[in-house]
């Protein structure tokens, strides 16, 4: 799947600035070293079960299923973590390495604010300092996970360049980083970016199949016949697929931002509609431009707002292993305020986009036939953007 150089077929690799490249040899050094160290398995497994609340439920959905009327529903309940998002498995990984590098400092990007606020937690926790890069329209989106941030110690910097979201976040992280790499570790928050990020976040989100497929034995004697996940840059999609890939029966869906539909250019579905071009220091598909510049995109979810897709998923889609679907924001809300009244769970609006599509989905399939659906987070954070979209206004 991949090789040494962090390729996924054609896509990932290291397109990045000189300055860089001593900074990332250090980090894949470290990761294939501390990857196979008992001991940081074992501190990592207990902040894991201790700290964030692993393993996480899986759910089954029975007036889901019953209301819907094919498949059975299980939710994978991500959104149950610590600071409720799956995001906290990925940050803990990589502040726990980046502690025993001895940085004392760590920087992120956000959007929606679950992966900030995230960091800044693990920094809290391990003594570290911690700035995180927020887009200035997300800061306004998400004024709550801003106030959690600060709350807990770390200084946001709101981006003001571009179209002032996520893929502007991560570009100024980048650069901060270029800047200080002798203490300072960037925590990137996504299965993206140059070699070895995408490798070390699948792997610390790799905890999400691995429990979902332990589960599903004891709970059913069998595998899943279909895994889904939203899609972003990927990371709670990627953890969620990765220890089924070599399962043929298994299906991978990953769902898309379609925004206000792929027909638009108000879209973040980056399958559906983009290209391969090269950006944030890997080879993938990116919504672009007629002259191939990166493309504003957009989408309700300010966490599935990024113009591209981790390499592995588009290697993913190439090979035919995973399947892509858009979904707009009018049937994610839809999802978002059915499975909140239908099974009591309000989910991040991010996840409401792969309920949206089992919605779709589940009655085309037999009643003994099983879906999982990962729910990467919980709505709280969603609850004012969506009564806006709704036309109610309020305020936190």
């Amino acid at each position: 799947m991949t090789n040494s150089k962090g390729r996924f077929g054609v896509h990932g690799g290291q397109y990045i600035p000189e300055t860089l490249m001593n900074a990332v040899i250090e980090l894949e050094n470290a990761y294939n070293f501390y990857k196979e160290d008992p001991e940081f398995n074992r501190e990592l497994t207990t902040l894991f079960n201790e700290y964030a609340g692993r393993p996480s439920r899986l759910y089954y959905a029975s007036k889901m299923t019953k209301d819907l009327g094919g498949a059975k529903i299980y939710l994978k309940r991500e959104d149950l973590n610590h600071t409720g998002s799956h995001k906290i498995n990925n940050v803990l990984g990589q502040a726990l390495l980046a502690k025993k590098m001895g940085k004392t400092r760590l920087i992120a990007e956000t959007g929606a604010g679950q992966h900030g606020v995230a960091t800044a937690t693990a920094a809290a926790l391990l003594g570290m300092e911690c700035v995180v890069f927020m887009g200035e329209e997300d800061t306004r989106r998400q004024a709550l996970n801003v106030y959690r941030m600060r709350l807990l110690g770390a200084d946001v910097i709101s981006v003001k360049t571009g179209t002032a979201t996520l893929k502007d976040a991560v570009s100024e992280a980048m650069r901060e980083w270029t800047s200080r790499i002798d203490d300072t570790h960037y925590c990137l928050g996504s299965v993206m970016g140059p070699h070895p990020f995408p490798t070390i976040v699948r792997d610390f989100q790799a905890v999400i199949s691995r429990e979902i497929r332990q589960q599903m034995m004891e709970k059913e004697g069998r595998l899943p016949d279909v895994v889904m996940a939203c899609v972003g840059g990927g990371s709670n999609a990627m953890g969620t697929f990765y220890h089924f890939i070599e399962e043929e029966n298994v299906k991978l869906i990953g769902c898309e931002a379609a925004g206000r539909g792929i027909d638009t250019f108000e879209t973040a579905a980056t399958i559906s509609t983009g290209r391969l071009g090269i950006f944030h220091g890997m080879k993938s598909y990116f919504c672009q431009d007629d002259y191939g510049q990166i493309a504003p995109v957009y989408s309700i979810s300010a966490g599935l707002d990024y113009p591209g897709i981790g390499p592995e998923h588009a290697w993913l889609h190439d090979t035919g292993r995973a399947e892509y679907v858009p979904v707009t924001d009018e049937e994610a809300v839809k999802a978002f305020e059915y499975l909140s009244r239908t099974e009591g769970i309000i989910p991040a609006i991010e996840s409401a986009h792969a309920v949206a599509h089992a919605m779709k989905i589940a009655a085309a399939y037999e009643k003994d036939k099983i879906i999982v659906i990962t729910i990467s987070g919980r709505g709280d954070k969603d609850c004012a953007a969506i009564a806006r979209y709704r036309g109610e206004d309020i305020h936190e």
